[in-house]
């Protein structure tokens, strides 16, 4: 019986009604050609006979799960798919609205402690002949980039390749085996964590540094206060459109900055006219949590666990020109990460959990409404396939991700490129962002005036 990381028992344990921990997406795609009626229906008996499984799916917390769950993994021997993959079908008129208000709904039921913390929803309905994928998983198995690396490692890029696996499956045999480490190699490995801690005082000089003598790191507990930094209730609002990658390729260019400085802009554009358009914008910049990928390039392991950095994001929301606040984004990003380079991985591990430790007092009653946010929303941008791909023969037509809300960060912006385009999802508490499919129409207007400014 697996003991948790601490990492993965925090996301069990601070899980509620009002804050379920799971990650999630839709997934959109276009059938081969051909296909039947039966389609899905056969697509699904299928799948249903995959017999690779990855460890992972079979995982659910020890019991009792009010006790041990929060401190060991057991595996499940008999797993119930068909209790873990639905097929559901939309209501008329089968719009992408209606798909969103049901993944909206899903999105934020808890899932069963009793079994594997994993769902996925086969939705057929679409009025325009596609069909959808809904999939969450506990963030305690998967963050969001190993998530979509899963979903990755089940597509291809030949249309006529019928082999896919299954969403808890994979297309490897078994995982290389590791030796055992021997004493001495543990031995090595404590002192090497040990000098690690010993560096913890320079990192603190280098981050204090950059805060106070040169001013320009943006620190926690300096955002504004706003609508979205209140206590926040169950209920899900998912909204998710795509942009072509092409129109923030040019304006990176033509300004010299990151695509990744670009869709912060977009994102900045969009939460100044909403919270204009609620007479809620505040004078104060608004600051953005970044979360950045830790894993190596050539890490060639298969996805799991959470290993996940915090850059703080000054978005320049206090001013007008779209110009102005894209210099301010791109200037805020570029001193974060280039202190994040003169750190080490533990270093950089630390940084960021001082960047999000007011978040672990959210629960707290009263403290997300009574206390100014350490940051005011999280906009992360997950990389995704590069190309067209296809899953079973069925293109891959979106990727939506929808993620996690906590007390005091009402609102959350994920997307991932998905070959020529970008694909977002916005992930809303019901009761604190109303209206929330207006921020489409903000992220669309913010880009139309980048490409303006960019000319």
């Amino acid at each position: 019986m697996p003991m948790m990381p601490v990492t993965d028992s925090m996301f069990l344990f601070i899980e509620s009604r009002e804050h379920p921990m799971h990650v999630g997406g839709l997934q959109l795609f276009s059938k081969p050609d051909g296909a039947g009626p039966e389609y899905l229906k056969s697509l699904r008996e299928t799948l249903m006979d995959a017999d690779n499984v990855r460890s992972l799916f079979r995982r659910r917390p020890a019991r009792p799960v009010n006790t041990r769950g929060f401190l060991a993994w057991a595996e499940d021997s008999e797993l119930d798919l068909d209790y873990h993959f639905r097929h559901s079908a939309l209501p008329q008129p089968g719009r992408i609205r209606e798909l969103l208000e049901l993944t909206s709904r899903w999105h934020g039921t808890l899932l069963d402690r009793h079994r594997p913390l994993w769902e996925v929803h086969l939705v057929e309905g679409l009025n325009d002949g596609r069909f959808a994928m809904y999939s969450k998983i506990h963030h305690a198995l998967m963050d969001g980039v190993s998530a979509l690396q899963q979903l990755q490692s089940t597509l291809s890029d030949d249309p006529l390749a019928m082999d896919g696996p299954p969403p808890w499956g994979s297309k490897r045999d078994a995982k290389p085996r590791r030796g055992r480490p021997d004493p001495l190699s543990l031995v090595r490995g404590a002192g090497g964590a040990a000098r690690q801690l010993a560096t913890v005082p320079q990192a603190a000089a280098k981050v204090a540094t950059e805060a106070f003598r040169e001013h320009t790191l943006t620190l926690p507990l300096q955002a504004p206060k706003t609508m979205f930094n209140v206590s926040i209730g169950g209920a899900r609002r998912f909204a998710a459109q795509s942009w072509p990658l092409e129109r923030v390729r040019k304006v990176a260019a033509s300004a010299g900055v990151s695509r990744n400085d670009v869709v912060l802009a977009m994102c900045a554009g969009a939460l100044r006219d909403y919270l204009i358009e609620h007479r809620a914008l505040p004078d104060a910049p608004l600051t953005a949590m970044v979360p950045v990928s830790l894993r190596s390039r050539h890490d060639s392991g298969e996805a799991s666990g959470n290993q996940i950095g915090a850059l703080l994001c000054n978005l320049g929301t206090d001013h007008s020109d779209p110009a102005e606040r894209l210099a301010v984004i791109a200037r805020s990003m570029a001193d974060g990460k280039r202190l994040f380079k003169q750190l080490t991985p533990l270093q950089v591990l630390l940084l960021s959990a001082v960047n999000i430790a007011p978040l672990g007092a959210s629960p707290l009653p009263g403290f997300a409404n009574n206390t100014r946010p350490p940051f005011n929303i999280v906009i992360s941008n997950v990389p995704g396939p590069r190309k067209q791909m296809y899953w079973n023969g069925a293109a891959l037509d979106g990727i939506y991700p929808a993620s996690v809300l906590l007390d005091g960060q009402a609102l959350n912006i994920t997307l991932t490129n998905n070959g020529d385009n970008l694909d977002f999802g916005i992930t809303g508490c019901r009761r604190s962002v109303p209206h929330l499919q207006r921020l489409l129409i903000h992220l669309d207007t913010a880009l139309a005036e980048l490409e303006y400014a960019a000319k």
